[in-house]
């Protein structure tokens, strides 16, 4: 890196130049006295400059203003100033520091969006999905495969997050796989590989794909909706047999109504019967107790009573035989006159019963018409069953149909996988990897032997993740097997990696940021001074003044210095 600038139209804010070896960016926070004793070197804008250099390198512009530990709260303050004022961060990084005219690359952004945002790379605006691919073509021009990205590349030169700052070899975001770790690592180590984009592909293919798999069996298996399917087929068959015997009435309607008429009819001759019964019943027991009124007494012996009766009581005219044959003649009038009616009644009887008996045959018959024959209503139901079962069986056989489909997919990706780890994982491709693992090696040992006085290694395993895939996983160890100290491997890593690229001719940006230094001990920062001072390497740490190591408390090493009156934008000044 030549220098970083912030800039609003012609004003410069703050200027950074680098230079070749130790680059501090710390605080002037003064010494603790009673009229300073609140001061701190924090939230001055050290880790910013790191984010600002990162930005310019395609990173996201709310990483300057949106707090890293919640993503919904915003400094308010510094996105309004970096807005209104139109800010402008120009980094510029040049191919030799010490030579005057060797190649620089100008990048200039802004946090302006649409048709006001500034993406400059050597004065020529980009759109975002063309700034990274340039970027890429101009730094590490031998590159030429999708992946590993530009900012996959160059994830371990830039270490201000928390998951870069505590992990060696694993600084890209939490979401990548184990395959894209794959893919970087083989990169950086120098060994080609030409199938890793497809390797990465395919093997994101088949995760959607398993996952479109377990979302179309969530609620059946493939074998459940086949049965499902087969019994489905068999009630379609028997439905459609219902449907081709169906016996439709087109006068089922009237049907039922003429049969409710002939049982009403039955109900009236029914009525009219009972009635004509009754007064049948009635006549004859009228004319039984008529009959049974009628004189049978003995004649002699009430003409004897008769006769003294007339020779008592005088004036008695009739004789008795005379009153016995009236009063049986009035009977019989009687009876002739109530039985008068009975053979029409009779007759009507005879009459209603036989109507009565020929309603009761059409009743039958209508009955047993209706019983045989089916409405429309039926066969209505009929259809909206059959179409239910057409639904569920064009759904089942959908469902099916991409289920193969899904496992014809996954079977020919598994076996390209399969063809590209064949190669991947041959003897000779594994040969290659020891080749350069070996390499790389004896710079990260050296290294950290002069500044721990422990040696430090990378090995690789041939590991299966959960989907049964194999990949080459790389991981640090310190040779010793004792825990170390995690921030000296890195950047033990981050210095060998760069001498080792340097000696195999493997593109690699010759910066390396650091945040929060003061972690690390202050033996280890001055002898990575001492180090980098010596090589081809800049190596850019932000840190606490006051816990800055006395051999490096020195003006030539320091490239910023801020404080609480004077932080990075200045927004306060202006």
């Amino acid at each position: 890196m030549k220098l970083l600038k912030i800039s609003s139209g012609e004003k410069i804010i703050r200027e950074i130049n680098f230079r070749k070896g130790l680059n501090l960016i710390i605080d002037e926070t003064p010494e603790k006295t009673n009229s300073a004793k609140t001061e701190t070197g924090n939230n001055v804008g050290k880790t910013t400059v790191l984010q600002l250099i990162d930005f310019c390198l395609g990173a996201n512009p709310k990483g300057i203003y949106v707090d890293p530990d919640s993503k919904k709260n915003e400094y308010v303050l510094v996105k309004d100033f970096l807005k209104n004022k139109e800010i402008i961060i120009t980094l510029v990084l040049k191919q030799d520091l010490e030579v005057e005219n060797s190649d620089e690359i100008i990048i200039e952004r802004n946090f302006l969006s649409r048709s006001d945002i500034i993406r400059r790379i050597n004065g020529h605006n980009y759109i975002e999905d063309e700034f990274e691919p340039t970027l890429l073509k101009l730094i590490f021009p031998n590159h030429s495969a999708q992946k590993p990205s530009f900012r996959q590349i160059i994830s371990h030169n830039i270490r201000y997050k928390d998951e870069s700052i505590n992990s060696t070899l694993r600084t890209l975001d939490k979401f990548c796989s184990d395959v894209e770790y794959e893919t970087l690592h083989l990169f950086m180590l120098g060994v080609d590989f030409d199938f890793g984009h497809d390797k990465l592909l395919i093997v994101e293919k088949l995760k959607q794909e398993d996952t479109f798999k377990k979302r179309l069996e969530k609620f059946q298996t493939k074998s459940a909706y086949e049965t499902a399917l087969s019994l489905i087929d068999d009630d379609i068959l028997i439905l459609n047999n219902r449907k081709t015997n169906f016996n439709l009435n087109e006068n089922f309607e009237a049907d039922l109504d003429k049969l409710n008429n002939i049982k009403y009819l039955i109900n009236k001759k029914s009525s009219e019967l009972s009635s004509l019964q009754i007064k049948n019943d009635l006549i004859i027991e009228a004319e039984q107790d008529l009959k049974s009124h009628s004189s049978n007494i003995d004649i002699h012996q009430l003409q004897a009573i008769y006769q003294q009766a007339t020779q008592r009581i005088e004036g008695i005219q009739k004789s008795f035989n005379e009153l016995v044959s009236y009063h049986n003649l009035m009977i019989s009038e009687k009876i002739n006159f109530i039985s008068k009616e009975l053979p029409e009644i009779q007759r009507n009887i005879k009459i209603k019963s036989s109507e009565l008996n020929l309603l009761l045959l059409q009743e039958k018959e209508q009955t047993t018409l209706i019983s045989k024959s089916e409405s429309f209503e039926d066969l209505e139901k009929l259809i909206v069953e059959l179409n239910e079962k057409f639904r569920k069986k064009g759904e089942f056989e959908n469902i099916i149909e991409q289920l193969n489909s899904v496992e014809k997919e996954i079977d020919e990706l598994s076996d390209k996988l399969e063809k590209i780890d064949d190669s991947l994982f041959s003897d000779e491709f594994e040969q290659k990897v020891k080749d350069q693992l070996n390499k790389f090696n004896k710079y990260f040992s050296s290294i950290s032997n002069k500044l721990y006085g422990e040696q430090y290694a990378l090995k690789y395993d041939i590991v299966h993740n959960k989907k049964g895939q194999r990949l080459y996983k790389f991981s640090a160890f310190n040779l010793n097997f004792s825990s170390g100290k995690k921030q000296g491997e890195i950047s033990c890593f981050d210095i060998a990696y760069t001498l080792f690229a340097d000696d195999e001719n493997i593109s690699t940006l010759h910066f390396l940021l650091n945040d929060k230094k003061e972690l690390m001990h202050d033996n280890q920062l001055v002898k990575i001074a001492e180090l980098v001072n010596n090589s081809n390497i800049q190596f850019v740490a932000s840190i606490l003044k006051d816990k800055l190591p006395l051999e490096l408390n020195n003006e030539d090493y320091f490239i910023v210095k801020l404080s609480q009156q004077d932080k990075l934008f200045r927004i306060e000044n202006q």
